[in-house]
């Protein structure tokens, strides 16, 4: 497969609704879309990372010229067997795992377009939809979560997941958990707290959480390990899963019992796949994680759902729920809390370009 030419570009995409996390508040994404073509075809990418290093260290700047500048100057005009060719050719950058996922995301996609075969079935896929929950956002009072919760508990989601952060916790799932006590329950932190809030963690208990997402710091294993001893709900690890080996590392330790997977946070679909296999050969259940992604990287993610192991309802739910007009032609939305894996070629999905037009920031054209 060559790489015969590549379209970078920035858009800003309006949220519809403010969506806030300990991290701070967000009201629009500032994403960027490859598409990588060759023999007539065209594979898409999409970014995850923020305009501030907030979530992980990378940031859109700097992955816009990192793609513009190193990565895709050397894969194009260049042949590829298979997506691990291309990967060699990034390896010896290190880091930046989601500027590469926007490349190797792409060719994956361009690759299985070639071969015309789905991704999901390309990969081993073993499901034509996924079970899907829902991400909300800290609400301005706990009546309003209630509310929230209630709202997509009646639209069928399989589990409704809230964020929390130091001082807006216990309180707020106690309501909901009393107010739903049937529900499938889950908080996320993203990274909020220490082992001095071990007692919070104690308290929330409780409630019958699924699990308690990424309480401890970004880059720890360690404490994880710590907290697990000390309470009954099990931990889910996110922004401290960088890789296959980062797994086996926090499975072997104990730091938790659930994954959460987003695959460019990994590096895209192939350090997707080998931490599939890791978990799997643990016993320990995965869930697709979400990043507020638009089309592009949201059919990704529910086709990489579509593996076995991916056992717990995952963020990919609607898109209409994000977004007023996607940047994909293709409608991307659930049903009864089940997602329907896109069905053709790759991804399944095709770029609705006229509406990136009127979105788009910045555009590069790299040729080989």
């Amino acid at each position: 497969m060559k790489i015969e030419s590549a379209t970078l570009q920035l858009i800003e995409l309006p949220l519809k609704f403010r969506f806030e996390t300990s991290f701070g508040v967000q009201i629009k994404r500032t994403i960027l879309v490859l598409t990588l073509k060759g023999e007539g075809l065209e594979g898409y990418g999409e970014s995850v990372m923020e305009m501030l290093p907030l979530y992980r260290e990378e940031t859109t700047p700097g992955a816009e010229y990192l793609l513009k500048e190193v990565l895709l100057p050397r894969v194009l005009g260049k042949n590829f067997n298979n997506p691990q060719e291309l990967g060699q050719v990034l390896a010896p950058f290190k880091g930046n795992r989601m500027a590469k996922a926007v490349l190797e995301m792409a060719f994956w996609d361009l690759w299985a377009r070639s071969l015309n075969v789905s991704l999901s079935h390309l990969i081993g896929g073993v499901r034509k939809e996924v079970t899907v929950g829902v991400s909300l956002g800290i609400q301005p009072t706990v009546d309003d979560t209630v509310r929230a919760v209630e709202k997509h508990v009646m639209q069928g989601y399989r589990r409704i997941k809230l964020k929390i952060k130091p001082g807006w916790d216990v309180n707020i799932v106690k309501d909901t958990r009393a107010e739903f006590p049937d529900i499938t329950l889950t908080v996320d932190a993203n990274s909020a707290y220490s082992m001095a809030d071990v007692r919070t963690f104690q308290k929330l208990d409780e409630y019958r959480l699924d699990y308690i997402e990424q309480p401890l710091a970004y880059e720890d294993l360690h404490d994880h390990a710590k907290l697990q001893k000390l309470i009954q709900t099990p931990l889910c690890l996110d922004e401290s899963i960088l890789s296959a080996e980062d797994t086996r590392k926090a499975l072997e330790n104990h730091a938790g019992r659930v994954i959460n997977l987003k695959p460019a946070r990994v590096g895209g679909v192939s350090e997707s796949i080998k931490i599939h296999t890791v978990s799997q050969s643990f016993g320990i259940p995965l869930w697709m994680g979400g990043m507020l992604e638009a089309g592009v990287g949201r059919a990704f993610n529910i086709h990489i759902s579509s593996l076995p192991g991916f056992t717990k309802p995952g963020d990919t739910s609607s898109a209409s729920r994000y977004w007023e007009t996607d940047i994909v032609n293709e409608p991307l939305e659930a049903q009864n809390g089940l997602m329907p894996v896109p069905e053709g070629p790759g991804i399944g999905v095709t770029l609705n370009q006229d509406f990136l037009n009127t979105i788009t920031l910045r555009k590069h054209e790299v040729h080989g």
